[in-house]
């Protein structure tokens, strides 16, 4: 593990009475410089003015000798010198000696032999919890020894200057893999900092013998841990949140050799429409002390939040620790996973609810990670739009998305983990004309798949993406089993599933010469398409 600590300079960027204060303290700071409001129930409700999500765009990672080979360079790992970072970085020491910064000592990573220490310097006291809440906070004991690894600087009052230091904008994510530092300026929605740790820990981990994952966890009565990978909408959060079974973690975790562990210490989950019925856990922590709301439309008067309301963004976020889920694992690890589960939102009600996989269509599913964005999702989107994203989460790979397929097919084989993928997406028709699955049939899929019940279950396999479909699972009508007898025209189910399965082959063409043949074969039948669907770029939280 690197024991490389934070650089000199910024040692003292926070004094004292601003050092690893307790959520309580941070609310009255940011109740006194009107950072935010407190709602009815006790959460802090904050605004991140223009930006809402984050600035994939604006993300850059240093050319530097020590890791430039190993960067995945392009399109989501944009290059900026070590001229241009030393320039921005060097004023923007100077502007924070005129600010008082908040300090939050942390770890990332819940198994010790892989486990950050992190520092996390942030201009605004309602960023100083989400750090808290996000990471895994030390002991007082390992507080008094505590030497940061990496270290974090967020100022979005700070503003990046384009003709001179080499960035698209204002706004700048500037992550220096030699150095251990993260530089955030011009944008004050936190996920950038959630987001950049992660971008760290996924550069590291594949040297450490650990894939990163973009995934929940959770493990059942008898040890057997269950991955979720998936994107933003595809359930991820609310279907790793089962009454009947501990969550490891919300959204980013490590599979070691024969032990899976959280990077995190909290979640970060949407809340626009977030139901009390189905997502009873969730709901719950919108209404307690200690959490911070992004972006949540609230009453000025009464404090009442109005979870329905998209008046200033549908990302609508909620950063609350870990604990505050009442079956949360405080130790953030698991054994050996005995099974792996895609989540995908298919909005065009072509793929099976439920279906499982091979090793080689498990890494061609992993590396396409496919769904789709809904209309009103994003400024300009009028209707689904399919979406590739590869790993599931490619705006944080800092290396080919190859690297991390080989990992997870290693582990796979090693293991002998099935796979399975589900569309918690539209049925009977695409979006608009059919709807949504019931998240009880989804549930019923899940729970019977980790529960062995499908093992021995005669299977399909699907004509166009060629993955074996159960005929029975427990719970659910068999009619919702096959995508194709839910349509009421099959002929045009026919021409959706053949330009879906065409867009898979465009989108891995991107990818294929970091990959076995085998992986490349995996994927659907390739019809050449007969439609036409808008495709969107990759992009998470």
């Amino acid at each position: 593990m690197s024991t490389a600590t934070a650089p000199a300079s910024t040692r003292s960027l926070a004094r004292e009475g601003r050092t690893n204060l307790s959520t309580a303290a941070l609310y009255e700071l940011a109740l006194r410089e009107s950072e935010g409001l407190v709602a009815a129930d006790g959460a802090l409700v904050v605004r991140t003015g223009e930006h809402t999500g984050r600035s994939p765009k604006d993300k850059f990672i240093v050319v530097e000798p020590s890791s430039e080979a190993n960067v995945w360079w392009g399109e989501v790992n944009h290059p900026i010198s070590e001229a241009h970072y030393d320039r921005l970085r060097a004023r923007l020491m100077t502007y924070v000696r005129e600010r008082d910064l908040y300090r939050q000592d942390l770890f990332i990573g819940a198994h010790e032999a892989h486990r950050r220490s992190l520092r996390v310097y942030t201009e605004t006291a309602w960023a100083s919890i989400f750090a808290r809440n996000l990471f895994r906070r030390p002991t007082r004991e390992q507080l008094a020894g505590f030497s940061p690894n990496f270290t974090i600087i967020d100022v979005p009052s700070f503003q990046a200057d384009p003709a001179t230091e080499g960035t698209r904008t204002g706004t700048a994510i500037l992550v220096h893999l030699k150095r251990m530092e993260v530089i955030i300026v011009g944008t004050m929605y936190a996920g950038e900092i959630k987001k950049s740790a992660f971008t760290v820990m996924n550069y590291l981990m594949p040297d450490e013998g650990v894939l990163p994952m973009h995934s929940s966890i959770n493990v059942g009565q008898a040890g057997d841990a269950a991955i979720f990978f998936g994107l933003s909408g595809t359930g991820k959060t609310t279907l790793s949140a089962d009454p009947l079974r501990s969550l490891i973690g919300d959204d980013e975790h490590g599979w070691g050799n024969d032990y899976v562990f959280n990077f995190e210490g909290g979640c970060y989950a949407k809340t626009i429409r977030l139901s009390a019925m189905y997502e009873p856990d969730i709901f719950a922590t919108t209404k307690r002390f200690g959490t911070v709301l992004e972006n949540v439309d609230i009453d000025p008067v009464t404090r009442a939040l109005d979870l329905d309301s998209e008046r200033f963004t549908e990302n609508t976020r909620a950063a609350y620790p870990l604990h505050f889920i009442g079956n949360a694992d405080p130790t953030g690890v698991a054994g050996t996973p005995r099974n792996v589960v895609f989540l995908t939102a298919d909005a065009f009600g072509v793929l099976p609810p439920i279906s499982r996989l091979t090793r080689e269509q498990a890494a061609y599913h992993f590396i396409s990670g496919y769904t789709a964005k809904l209309a009103g999702t994003e400024i300009g989107i009028k209707e689904p739009q399919a979406t590739f994203s590869a790993g599931f989460g490619a705006p944080f790979l800092p290396r080919h998305p190859g690297v991390y397929a080989q990992q997870l097919m290693e582990r796979l084989e090693q293991f002998d983990v099935p796979v399975w993928l589900v569309n918690t997406g539209w049925t009977g028709g695409p979006y608009g004309v059919g709807q949504r699955m019931n998240i009880n049939h989804t549930r019923n899929m899940v729970r019977a798949a980790l529960g062995g019940q499908l093992a021995d279950v005669p299977c399909v396999t699907d004509p166009i993406f060629r993955v074996a479909v159960p005929t029975i699972v427990p719970g659910v009508p068999s009619e919702v089993l096959q995508p194709r007898a839910t349509w009421p025209d099959p002929a045009k189910y026919d021409e959706a599933a053949k330009t879906i399965a065409h867009m898979f082959h465009e989108n891995f063409a991107t990818y294929a010469d970091g990959v076995s043949q085998a992986v490349r074969d995996a994927g659907p039948v390739d019809t050449g398409g007969v439609g036409e669907i808008r495709v969107s770029a990759a992009g998470e939280g």
